[in-house]
Parts: structure tokens; sequence; C-alpha cells
């Protein structure tokens, strides 16, 4: 695929980080997920935090981890390009022991022995939980598949794109058992050619911005939260001292009829009037209309 000048321009110098804010909100995004399904899994408090992102050479970022982390490599066909993701050993260490039930009091293995076969395959489990929240936190931006397609632990196998070429360095730490280890998400500035004009967007613009995740998740909760409702078929007014004077056995003669509609409340807030009846030997509602609470105010005040 042949490029712009601009685009050629600007893969050639490194684009600046500054020009993609979103960049900053998706990667804050994909923290909030890995920390929120972690947190399912382990007993012991997780907590995942964006520590930088910045520009480098795909190069330079690989060799700065030379020996020491696994890498995951996505292909991401929306875009037509390949992004990958590292993790450190010590990661892989501190995770194993919080997944399978350790307090942190051993001694942290040192990061340059290999992984064993145990942990390269939570390794990749691992990849498959960090890719599906990246995932979810583009989508917003732009709807795109991340699919793990295999797991290296050696660099130079790890080809996403030319080495001297730019990309973006996202690097995220992860806090467990009171250890802190690191992780990386590189991808190929190429790779974000097509979504650059959303990256780019100016957040000051916009009111909000919508995690349909979190949008969902709320929306469930509040429907599964508990109300009390009552109906109210008639009120009467009292003053103090005929309260004072109540005693056991006194009877109430209320006005209300069969005919007469109740009052469905919640919280003390009036929602709707319904009709009385009987079904299957006990009393039930019929919704009829909303309360006006304009009207309903009128009412209480001329009532007071």
């Amino acid at each position: 695929m042949l490029k712009s000048g601009p685009e050629r321009l600007l893969d050639a110098a490194g684009v600046s980080v500054d020009r993609m804010p979103m960049l900053h909100v998706i990667f804050d995004r994909m923290a909030a997920h890995c920390s929120e399904n972690l947190r399912q899994l382990s007993a012991a408090p997780a907590f995942f935090s964006v520590d930088s992102i910045g520009t480098t050479r795909i190069g330079d970022a690989l060799d700065a981890s030379e020996g020491s982390v696994i890498i995951g490599i996505f292909n991401v066909q929306a875009w037509d390009a390949r992004i990958l993701i590292g993790l450190g050993h010590n990661f892989i260490f501190a995770l194993a022991e919080a997944l399978f039930g350790g307090d942190g009091g051993e001694a942290p293995g040192g990061d340059k022995r290999p992984l064993s076969n145990l942990e390269i395959r939570l390794a990749q489990k691992t990849f498959e939980l960090l890719g599906s929240a990246l995932e979810s936190a583009f989508a917003t931006v732009y709807a795109a598949q991340f699919k793990l397609e295999r797991v290296e632990t050696r660099l130079d196998f790890a080809v996403i794109a030319p080495r001297n070429t730019f990309g973006v360095n996202a690097t995220i730490k992860l806090r467990v058992l009171g250890r802190s280890s690191g992780m990386f998400v590189l991808i190929p500035q190429t790779a974000l050619n097509s979504v650059r004009p959303h990256l780019g967007r100016d957040l000051s613009n916009d009111m909000s911005v919508r995690d349909p995740r979190w949008t969902k998740q709320i929306t469930n909760e509040i429907g599964r939260t508990e109300v009390i409702v009552r109906g109210v078929l008639q009120e009467r007014h009292f003053v103090l001292g005929d309260i004072a004077s109540l005693q056991i056995g006194h009877v109430f003669a209320l006005q209300a009829t069969t005919k007469t509609r109740v009052k469905l409340e919640c919280n003390a807030q009036p929602l709707f009037w319904c009709s009385l009846g009987q079904a299957d030997g006990v009393y039930v509602l019929r919704v009829d209309d909303f309360v006006n609470q304009e009207q309903q105010f009128i009412d209480d005040m001329i009532q007071n």
C-alpha cells in the first residue's frame, strides 16, 4: 500500500503521542479492565496502572527487554498490522504466586531464569485477557479484533515491523502482593494510520467519553437493585392532639371505595395512579397513569 507524503514524513520522524490524546484514555481503560479481570481471579488485591506512553524505535524497545520478557504477537486484521505485548518475567512470577494462593511471603524469584512450561501457559492465558482488554478499550474509537497469533520467548522472532521504524510504546505496571512488575504494549505507528483522526480527538470538546462496558455494567446493576413500593389508598391528616388521644381499638373510617385510585409510591415519591383489584385471592394494582408531579405538589400544598 502506497503512503502519502505526509504519512511518510510522520513515520520517519515519529509522531508525538501528544497528537494522539485518545491513546491515554485507551490505555487507562485497558488498565482498568485488567484490574477488574484480575480481581475476579485472585484473592490478593491487584492493580494495573499506566506508567508511561511514548514513541520509540521498535528495535530499541525490544533490545531494552532482551532476555527478561515473553512476547505475545497479535494480529489486528482491521489495521492490516501486528502489535505485540511484552510481559516481564517478574510479572509472570508475581502473577503466578497471586493466582495460586501466595501471600507474598516468599522471596521473589530472579528474572534471569527461563520460564517453566506452566508459566508459559499462564502467560498465554494472560495475553488472551490483555488482548480482550485492549480490544474493549479501543472499541469506542475503532472496532478491531486483537487475535493472539503466537507467543515467543526469543525476541529474534518477535518481528512485527522493521526494527528502525517508530512505534507507540505504553508501559503498564502491576502491583500485587506488595511487589511491582511491568509489561508493555508496542504498536507500530504505521498500524495507527487508519485511526489517527480518531486518536487525535480533543477531549476538551467531549462532554463525556462513554465506556460501553461500564455503561452496560452500571445498567445491569441498577436493573437488579431492589426497591420497595407501596400503594396508598387514602391519606388523612391529624394534629398532634389527635395522635395523643389514640387508644387501642379505635377505628378510622376511610372515604375510599373500590373505584378510588391508588397512588403507587417509591421512597415517598408518587409514581403512578393505579386501580385496585383482586386476583388469586390477593390484592393487585393495575397501573393506569403517571402521577403529574406538578399537580401533585399543588394538591399537597392546598391540603396542608
